[in-house]
C-alpha cells in the first residue's frame, strides 16, 4: 500500500482469479445466510500462543478509536513523505468521525465521502506500537476480522481497502520504502471478490522483490463474497522454520508463503530485522485501482465502509532449537462465522481432497462415506451464541443412497449438536448450500464433521462449512 503497491503477481495458487477479474461473478453471496455481526471479542489465543495486543472496537456509536492503540495519519502525505502516500490515491485522510468511527456494535468503520465539489476523504489508522516482531526462533500473527466495502460493480470503482504492516525503520523517515518491508495482509479493488496479500521488499523499481509489484498472490472470498461478509485476513512471520517465511491466510486457509530463500540475505535482512506497525486504512484511487479500470468516478458510491470487528497481535515462543526446524503452521484460531474450508482439516479419516468447479474453485474433500469423519480445531464461536450450521454440499450419489452430515463437538463420539440429511444433488459438483439448526453453542471447540449412512456408498463431497446466530 505504501509508495505504490501496484499490481501483485498474479501466479497460480489454490484459489487463483484468472484474466482480469473484470467478469468475475459474485453470485455465491446469494447462497449463503447474511451477513454476520461483530464477535463479542477476538478470539482466545490457540495453545502456545499468546496476545499482545488487541482491540475489539467496543465503544459508543460515532465515537472515535482508541488514542492508546492508534494515531490517525491525515491529510494527503506524510511530512516530508511522496505526495498522495506515494500510491495516487485522492483522497484526503482526516480523523473525522464522519470518517473513522465506532458503530457502538463493536466494529470500526472506515468510512469514504465525497463533497459537493467532488472532493474525497476518508480515514487511516495506525497502531502507536511500531515493535511487532516475533522472537527469537519464534513466530507472530496479525489478525482482523472484516467486511470490505460493501459496494460492487461501476460503484465500488476506486475504492482500496486495506489491512497491512509497514517496517518501523519507515515512521519518521518516509524515504526508504521498499527496503525496510511492507506487508500487505490484506488489500482489494473495485468491489472484487478478491483479496491480495503482498511482500514489498528491496530496491524501487524491479529489484529482488519485483517491485512496485512485490512478491504476492491473491485469492476469492468463499462462503460469503469480501463485500457481503466478514472474512479473518492473517499474517504469520515464522522464525522457527529453516528458511525463515511469512505466510499470509483468509479465513485459516494459508494461500501464500515468502521465504527468506527468495531474496538475497541482505534484502531479507532489512526487511525483517526491526519491527512492524499496523495499518487500517480506506484509498480511494491510485496506480492499484488503476490497474483494474482506474480511479473514482461520477458513477462511484461514497459512504461505503470498510467494518473491522477487531485486531490482535499474536505471538509464540521459540521452541529452542535455534530456528532449525520445520514446524507446520498452528492449528486453531478458527473463526465459527467465517468459511472454513473443508479441505483444511486438522486430521480426517476416509476423505479425500480434489479439485472443485465450485464458486471460487480450489478443493473440496470426497468419497465420503459412513464412518468417515473430519476435525477442525479450535473454532471460536465467541459469546453471542450459535444456533445455525450451513454446509456445502454436492452429491452424484445413486438412488436410495443417502446419508446425514453432522456436526459434534470435542470427540468423534459426541451426540451431534446440528445435521442435515443429504441425497442425490446432481453431481458431486453440484452444488448446494443446506442449512440445519443447532443446539446453543458458545466458546472454541473442536469440531469434528461426521458422516453416517445406512448404505456403504460414498454419499456426499463438502466444499465449506460455517455457522450463523
Amino acid at each position: 500500500m505504501s509508495e505504490s503497491s501496484g499490481t501483485p503477481r498474479r501466479g497460480s495458487v489454490r484459489r487463483v482469479l484468472v484474466a482480469v477479474l473484470g467478469t468475475l461473478s459474485l453470485a455465491a453471496a446469494a447462497a449463503t445466510a447474511a451477513t454476520l455481526p461483530a464477535s463479542a471479542s477476538a478470539p482466545t489465543p490457540p495453545t502456545g500462543w499468546s496476545q499482545v495486543f488487541a482491540d475489539d472496537f467496543g465503544g459508543a456509536a460515532g465515537s472515535g478509536v482508541n488514542t492508546t492503540n492508534w494515531q490517525y495519519t491525515t491529510g494527503t502525505s506524510y511530512p516530508g513523505g511522496p505526495a498522495n502516500f506515494g500510491t495516487g490515491e485522492v483522497e484526503t485522510m482526516t480523523s473525522s468521525t464522519s470518517n473513522v468511527a465506532l458503530d457502538g456494535n463493536g466494529n470500526l468503520l472506515i468510512t469514504p465521502r465525497r463533497d459537493a465539489s467532488g472532493n474525497w476523504t476518508s480515514g487511516r489508522i495506525e497502531t502507536k506500537r511500531t515493535d511487532f516482531e516475533p522472537p527469537a526462533g519464534g513466530k507472530l500473527r496479525m489478525e482482523a476480522r472484516i467486511q470490505m466495502p460493501n459496494v460492487t460493480g461501476a460503484a465500488a470503482k476506486g475504492y482500496w481497502p486495506a489491512f497491512w504492516a509497514l517496517g518501523a525503520p519507515y515512521r519518521g523517515n518516509y524515504q526508504n520504502w521498499p527496503g525496510v518491508g511492507e506487508l500487505d495482509i490484506m488489500e482489494n479493488v473495485q468491489g472484487l471478490n478478491t483479496e491480495w496479500a503482498t511482500m514489498h521488499c528491496g530496491t524501487n523499481p524491479g529489484g529482488p522483490c519485483n517491485e512496485t509489484s512485490g512478491i504476492g498472490n491473491n485469492t476469492p472470498c468463499t462462503g460469503t463474497t469480501c463485500q457481503a461478509g466478514f472474512h479473518t485476513y492473517a499474517m504469520e512471520w515464522d522464525r522457527s522454520t529453516s528458511p525463515e517465511e511469512i505466510r499470509f491466510y483468509l479465513d485459516g486457509v494459508n494461500f501464500h508463503t515468502v521465504k527468506a530463500s527468495q531474496v538475497d540475505a541482505t534484502t531479507w535482512a532489512n526487511a525483517t530485522n526491526h519491527g512492524y506497525f499496523m495499518i487500517l486504512n480506506v484509498a480511494m484511487g491510485g496506480g492499484f485501482p488503476g490497474a483494474f479500470g482506474g480511479g473514482p468516478d461520477s458513477g462511484t458510491e461514497p459512504g461505503h465502509p470498510m467494518v473491522v470487528d477487531y485486531v490482535q497481535v499474536l505471538s509464540a515462543a521459540g521452541s529452542g532449537d535455534g530456528g532449525g526446524g520445520t514446524t507446520p503452521p498452528p492449528t486453531g484460531n478458527r473463526d465459527a462465522y467465517s468459511a472454513i474450508q473443508a479441505e483444511s482439516y486438522d486430521s480426517q479419516s476416509g476423505v479425500v481432497t480434489e479439485t472443485t468447479t465450485d464458486t471460487g474453485g480450489g478443493q473440496d474433500i470426497g468419497t465420503i462415506a459412513n464412518g468417515d469423519y473430519a476435525v477442525y480445531k479450535g473454532v471460536n464461536f465467541g459469546s453471542s451464541t450459535a444456533t445455525q450450521f450451513y454446509g456445502r454440499v454436492a452429491s452424484g450419489a445413486a438412488g436410495g443412497v443417502s446419508g446425514l452430515v453432522e456436526v459434534r463437538l470435542d470427540s468423534r463420539t459426541s451426540t451431534p449438536v446440528a445435521s442435515f440429511a443429504l441425497a442425490n444433488t446432481g453431481g458431486w459438483q453440484s452444488w448446494r448450500t443446506v442449512p440445519a439448526n443447532m443446539s446453543s453453542v458458545t466458546g472454541t471447540h473442536d469440531v469434528y464433521l461426521t458422516f453416517t449412512s445406512g448404505q456403504p456408498a460414498d454419499f456426499v463431497n463438502v466444499n465449506w462449512f460455517d455457522f450463523g446466530h
